[in-house]
């Protein structure tokens, strides 16, 4: 659905729906790492805001706080401190920064022959179910509230008309929010002790990262995984948006945008920011794949950033509402990549792609590391990198006229 189609009330609301699907992740990664949260919605929104102007405003992505991050911001800030964590996650942006340039040098062709459909797909399946644990965990909390939340959402998806229809998500959260008001489990006193209006901490009281070499590198090796999952999420962007953007702006300017982002990020205390699959999911079940409306999402949180009253009303929503909208976002995204292998039409007749696709699966779900010493890769990652390997490295066989003009066509 494009910008056009959308009056600019509704654009508005779906636009704050998508930061209110983004909003959990965004900002329990701080939260797990002692970052502050509200830094977290400035650098999500500014990032994004970033990442459009990078890719001349083509692209439907949200940036948002990375998991990827938390495990070694955890490592790191015990051995050099948070000052010199946030200087060491400037090397996030110099990974980013480098891709750019061999994708950009090399062109199309490259990310053809490295990313064709019978890799691309089962990493789609992955970036949905490999978060699929986290929307558990955060439902299981209070089965109630999920289940009123993810019933809610259905019935409005499925039921709903005109405007009504494009806002599963913030119907879903308001149910849930109501019956856990009902049922006494939401503490209203941080929102009444919030201010109306605040600057972030960490932008009041600023500081500047204290740079050394060896958080630097430290963090370089862990960028690896999330620019790998970055070409991924544009290719389940760009699906669900029926538009090919790693040719228009392309996959060198994405990159850029969201190299971009994280070294903004960094400088401002807040954690690394990448592609949100929650928000592409929240795309795919509403259909509406305008950046116009994502920008609306990113200037949002800018303005939650300041707003204390707010910011402390949404950290007041129980992790069991959000966690089931997840139930239902992040099943969306792994349907998309089903739905690319079989419009790229991939033979699964072919030992070589059964391989590929399956083994790519197993290490993805299974939860499959490799490390050496401080270097350490897994997960999607990882999953995408054995994908991209085999893919180079199996014998090709015969294929039908049908499956080889998919593989064109990818």
């Amino acid at each position: 659905m494009e910008n056009h189609s959308l009056s600019p009330l509704r654009s508005t609301i779906v636009g704050v729906q998508f930061l209110f699907v983004a909003f959990g992740a965004t900002v329990l990664v701080p939260l797990l790492v002692g970052l502050d949260p509200s830094t977290a919605l400035l650098t999500a929104g500014l990032g994004t805001f970033i990442f459009h102007f990078v890719t001349k405003g083509k692209v439907p992505i949200f940036l948002g706080s990375s998991f990827a991050f938390i495990a070694p911001i955890i490592a790191a800030s015990k051995q050099w401190g948070m000052p010199g964590t946030l200087a060491g996650l400037v090397g996030v942006s110099l990974v980013y920064f480098a891709m750019s340039v061999l994708v950009k040098w090399q062109g199309k062709k490259m990310l053809d022959r490295l990313f064709p459909p019978v890799v691309i797909g089962p990493v789609i399946i992955l970036i949905g179910l490999s978060l699929s644990p986290a929307a558990v965990d955060m439902a299981k909390t209070n089965w109630l509230l999920a289940f009123v939340s993810l019933i809610t959402a259905i019935l409005v998806l499925t039921l709903g008309k005109g405007l009504f229809k494009l806002l599963p998500v913030v119907c879903g959260i308001i149910a849930g929010y109501i019956v856990a008001a009902a049922m006494g489990l939401i503490d209203f006193q941080p929102v009444k002790d919030a201010a109306w209006f605040a600057l972030p901490p960490s932008i009041a009281s600023y500081q500047w990262p204290e740079f050394h070499w060896a958080p630097l590198l430290f963090m370089i090796p862990v960028a690896i995984a999330p620019v790998i999952e970055h070409i991924g999420d544009v290719y389940v962007v760009g699906a669900v948006a029926d538009k090919d953007f790693t040719k228009d702006p392309g996959i060198h300017r994405t990159l850029f945008g969201d190299g971009l982002a994280c070294l903004a990020a960094a400088f401002l205390a807040g954690p690394p920011v990448t592609t949100y699959s929650e928000v592409t999911g929240a795309m795919s079940i509403t259909k509406v794949t305008s950046p116009f409306v994502i920008r609306i999402a990113a200037f949002t949180a800018i303005v939650f950033s300041v707003i204390g009253k707010l910011s402390a009303l949404l950290q007041s929503i129980p992790q069991a509402v959000l966690g089931g909208i997840m139930l239902l976002l992040f099943g969306t995204i792994a349907s998309v990549g089903l739905l690319n292998l079989m419009r790229r039409k991939v033979d699964l007749n072919q030992t070589r792609n059964v391989i590929i696709v399956s083994i790519t699966l197993t290490m993805g779900i299974g939860g499959a590391v490799l490390s050496y010493g401080q270097f350490a890769m897994s997960g999607i990652g990882l999953s995408a990198v054995v994908g991209i390997i085999l893919n180079l490295c199996l014998p090709k066989e015969k294929t039908s006229p049908e499956a080889a003009q998919g593989e064109e066509k990818a």
